[in-house]
């Protein structure tokens, strides 16, 4: 919603916009832009006479401010909606979807059309180092989106990416995640269908030839062509992908072979990502080899294993890990590049956290650590230390200040330590770092 405004100001619009407990680096980027921040959701808000509400999907029936929204008969729609009445309209748009990664593809695809000239739009979930802003209408034909299968708004269930009209659509993977809304796995594999059922048959899929759920999806039907990627030798895909000899990517079709030198973010995951990028940004005319040359220069995404800083010789990471195989995948990055330990503290927050639909794989996920400190807030309804029984050098606590002590007090120099949430975390990161430093 806060990238929606921040288009909808470059357009010209006067643009307020209400939230609870905004935090950075959100809150920062909209007052830059002047944007006008109100806090909680007051009926009267509305008094301001908006010629249209945009409405998040936070949002509901019973609330006051819903509530007097329809009975004043105000004109109203949703975040998706609006982007493609208002936006989207005649743009060539690439989609980047799946459970893990959209924001660094997402990210990385972008930087990949503005190396090339071609002055792309977009909107993203976080901040992207390169542009500095987690969205931009663009000036070219084209515009890249974060296109995510979370439901639209209360007064409409579809998944928000039913809205977009993609031409190129990447899926990066499929696992079961927001058990709010969906009971299985089916549920979600039934909203990508509806997707596939609308995507034109001369766009593109790029899809990750290693998911079996891909593959189940592609099984109900797809009327697009479909190019593949695979990290494994032995699946077969269109294109294989492995680490360079430089630490970058290389990317063979099995007839020509591109190489770029060494990636700024670790992991197989990253490279999966890279992958898909690069060949998205082939669909529109980029060469594979110049794609991977401009990936040297791609700086990453804010609370992606963002590097906050080294205090006395610890490495502090913020990363926005929220799922049990996010949270491995960020922790296996860091092993592969650490030459300490490699230290974790997680809030569990997501609505799946929160309802225990991740528990189970939750002590898997942490297994690359060296040790584990996670917070249990008060409105979890399931019991952590449960979970994770039997876990090695773990500290569970409802306590931040604990949790920051528990980790200055055990952190030296040479270590990694990532800080895990998808929210505000209570301040944590500067708590740590200062504590770190002093």
């Amino acid at each position: 919603m806060g990238g929606i405004a921040a288009i909808a100001r470059a357009a010209g619009y006067e643009v307020t916009g209400s939230d609870e407990a905004v935090y950075p680096p959100m809150s920062d980027q909209l007052r830059d832009l002047g944007v006008e921040l109100i806090e909680g959701f007051e009926p009267d808000q509305l008094d301001l006479k908006p010629d249209i509400v945009v409405v998040g999907n936070v949002m509901s029936r019973g609330m006051p401010i819903i509530e007097e929204l329809l009975n004043r008969g105000i004109p109203y729609t949703s975040g998706p909606a609006w982007l493609a009445e208002y936006v989207l309209q005649d743009r060539w748009v690439i989609a980047v979807t799946g459970t893990h990664g959209k924001t660094t593809t997402a990210s990385m695809t972008a930087w990949l059309l503005e190396k090339g000239g071609l002055e792309p739009g977009f909107l993203v979930g976080g901040v992207p180092a390169n542009f500095e802003t987690t969205a931009r209408l663009g000036l070219g034909e084209f515009f890249v989106i974060e296109a995510d299968e979370y439901d639209t708004a209360f007064f409409d269930k579809r998944a928000k990416f039913m809205h977009y009209g993609p031409r190129t659509l990447i899926i990066n993977n499929l696992e079961f995640d927001h058990a709010d809304i969906y009971k299985d796995m089916d549920a979600i594999l039934w909203q990508f269908h509806q997707l596939l059922r609308v995507l034109p048959g001369t766009g593109q899929v790029i899809a990750n030839g290693n998911e079996a759920e891909i593959k189940h999806l592609f099984e109900m039907g797809c009327w697009t062509p479909v190019e593949s990627y695979s990290s494994s030798p032995d699946v077969a895909a269109d294109w294989h992908l492995h680490a360079s000899d430089s630490g970058g990517l290389s990317l063979s079709d099995g007839q020509a072979e591109f190489s770029s030198g060494q990636l700024s973010l670790p992991g197989t995951h990253n490279l999966e990502n890279a992958a898909a990028a690069v060949l998205a940004a082939r669909h529109v005319g980029i060469d594979p080899q110049e794609s991977l040359d401009m990936l040297a220069e791609f700086r990453g995404v804010k609370r992606r294993l963002e590097h906050l800083g080294t205090f006395k010789g610890v490495r502090v990471y913020d990363d926005f890990a929220h799922h049990p195989t996010a949270i491995r995948r960020t922790l296996e990055a860091l092993r592969e590049t650490s030459k300490g330990r490699v230290l974790a503290v997680l809030e569990p927050r997501s609505n799946s956290m929160k309802l225990g639909a991740h528990k189970e794989g939750l002590k898997d996920s942490l297994a690359p650590a060296d040790r584990v400190w996670v917070y249990q807030p008060p409105e979890l309804k399931w019991s952590i230390e449960d979970a994770l029984s039997g876990t090695q050098d773990l500290c569970v606590s409802d306590d931040l200040e604990e949790l920051v002590s528990g980790m200055a007090a055990e952190a030296r120099s040479g270590d990694d330590l990532v800080i895990m949430s998808n929210g505000g975390f209570g301040g944590i990161h500067s708590l740590l770092c200062r504590r770190l430093e002093a």
